[in-house]
């Protein structure tokens, strides 16, 4: 009697196989036509079994091509993850520690503050308690860039800290740029190959990419999509942007790899198992596994928008390229990405021995976390709701808000005009970590060229005072108020900006830059 119960508590015990929510694939199909999203990938894991890896809808709008489970998309953050499991081997192969310091393998590694320099670890560099405001630094890979790893870490160095180290959270990339350059030198391999031939192949991930040339010779890969054309970014008709447009290459290990569901599948698969693979053998250990999935960082937790109260956690933390949160009573492993015209999330529920990922190419999120909220609630056991509606909801009230906002500033400038001929504000001005931008003058008005990225000019508008709206070329860069301050000699002596959108990306961080007249 006492095996026979032993039997039943552990059968009890054991997480059951619930398989996805009845009538998922065409709820799916539903959800992206009225959220007009083009294409989608999904990937459940149940069990250690794969009960869905499939795509929906079409690569391209305007294309026949259709999503398919090998189909590859941009799944931005989530790979911050990748990151920290390559790393993971590395500590494995006993070639560095977490709590190294990062200057034992990055000579000349420089913080603003030299005690930062001196303590910072790599551990910290995954983490975001740097001491560094949220996305700062992103303006050297975001849009587009072309600096190396090596000089976005040299130039680290110049960007202040908003706040002391370890004291509290902050969501960064350009640190993640810093551990992909860890393992650029501590593996002797660029991150991109370390990655394809350490974590990739040994997992399986045969049709992931993790650099430009691999994606853009993958014929089966997903388009970008956005909303460009309206007041803010995310209102409009939905346009095919330019996939080479999509972040500066040293920037991958903050979130530029590109994978298909039935990747995403094996991933979940090892992560559920804690290193272990589907076929025998292990990607890495256990006791990496929880190292990784350990919560380091305390985030601040903000109530959710009216209709999405149940979304807010009880507690919230940052663990090692993951997110630690609850929801329903549950202990939930996750993230999410984003990069321009692609949105991602990757879940795991260990209590459950469940995980999925979701990832569209297109910017409108209300799809990827209505169908999250729906799996979590299916897999949880809680009663049915319509998330993908709420989320549509919710967001079209965020972006009223933003555009009546804008239209009410709009309204009333103040009627004044440039203390300086517009000549006089022309000349080249330099940020100690961005670098320069030149102010050119026409007789259309004046210019504005950020010099260190491709493709990032346009015009300035004349505001308010001595100040102007940057309206660059590319209508999918955000707009900024750009303020020129004179001295007592009435010359420009330093130029500050902030972006004009309510709802601009955090990583549009231009109210970190201060320019001043430089060569």
């Amino acid at each position: 009697m006492k095996k026979i119960l032993a039997l039943v508590l552990i059968a009890l015990s054991m997480p059951v196989c619930a398989s996805p929510p009845e009538n998922f694939e065409s709820r799916v199909d539903s959800v992206l036509a009225t959220a007009e999203v083009p294409g989608m990938a999904i990937a459940i894991v149940e069990n250690g079994a794969v009960t869905l890896a499939r795509g929906f809808g079409v690569r391209k709008l305007g294309s026949p091509e259709k999503v398919d489970g090998d189909t590859i998309f941009m799944t931005g953050s989530t790979g911050k993850a990748m990151t920290t499991a390559a790393l993971a081997t590395l500590v494995e192969a006993g070639k560095l520690k977490w709590d190294d310091p990062v200057s034992d393998h990055i000579p000349g590694f420089q913080m603003y503050d030299p005690w930062v320099t001196r303590e910072m670890t790599v551990r910290d560099l995954l983490v975001h308690r740097s001491g560094l405001g949220l996305g700062a630094g992103d303006l050297l890979v975001i849009p587009r860039g072309t600096l190396s790893r090596a000089e976005v870490v040299r130039r680290l160095r110049f960007i202040k800290p908003a706040r002391s180290f370890r004291s509290g959270y902050a969501y960064d990339n350009i640190l993640y740029i810093v551990a992909g350059h860890v393992i650029d030198l501590v593996s002797g391999q660029p991150y991109e190959d370390y990655i394809r031939e350490h974590l990739f192949r040994p997992a399986g991930m045969l049709h992931s990419t993790s650099d430009q040339a691999h994606r853009f010779a993958t014929p089966n890969r997903a388009s970008p999509h956005a909303r460009i054309g309206g007041a803010v970014r995310g209102i409009g008709p939905l346009k095919v942007l330019d996939e080479h447009d999509n972040l500066a290459p040293s920037s991958t290990p903050a979130g530029l790899l590109a994978i298909s569901a039935n990747d995403l599948a094996r991933w979940l698969q090892i992560q559920l198992a804690k290193g272990k693979l589907p076929e025998g053998g292990r990607l890495f250990s256990e006791a990496s596994s929880n190292e990784m999935w350990a919560p380091q960082t305390i985030e601040p937790i903000s109530p959710a928008l009216p209709g999405l109260e149940e979304t807010t956690p009880n507690f919230q933390q940052y663990a090692l390229g993951w997110e630690v949160r609850d929801y329903g009573g549950a202990k939930i492993i996750w993230h999410s990405g984003g990069v321009f015209g692609f949105v991602t999330v990757v879940v795991l529920i260990p209590a459950k021995n469940v995980g999925f990922a979701i990832t569209q190419n297109s910017e409108d999120g209300q799809a990827r976390f209505g169908l999250m909220y729906e799996l979590l609630d299916h897999y949880l056991g809680r009663p049915k709701k319509d998330w993908p509606a709420r989320f549509t909801k919710v967001r079209k009230e965020r972006f009223d808000a933003a555009v009546a906002a804008l239209n009410t500033k709009a309204a009333a400038p103040v009627q004044s005009k440039p203390t300086l001929p517009l000549g006089q504000y022309a000349g080249r001005y330099v940020d100690a970590w961005y670098g320069a931008i030149a102010i050119g003058s026409d007789p259309t008005g004046l210019t504005i060229n950020f010099t260190n990225t491709p493709n990032m000019g346009g015009r300035l508008q004349h505001w308010q005072y001595d100040t102007f709206i940057a309206r660059f070329d590319d209508p999918g860069i955000e707009p900024a108020y750009v303020s020129f301050g004179l001295g007592a000699e009435g010359k420009v002596e330093r130029i500050t900006m902030k972006p004009v959108s309510p709802l601009a990306d955090f990583s549009f961080d231009y109210q970190d830059l201060l320019f001043t007249p430089g060569t």
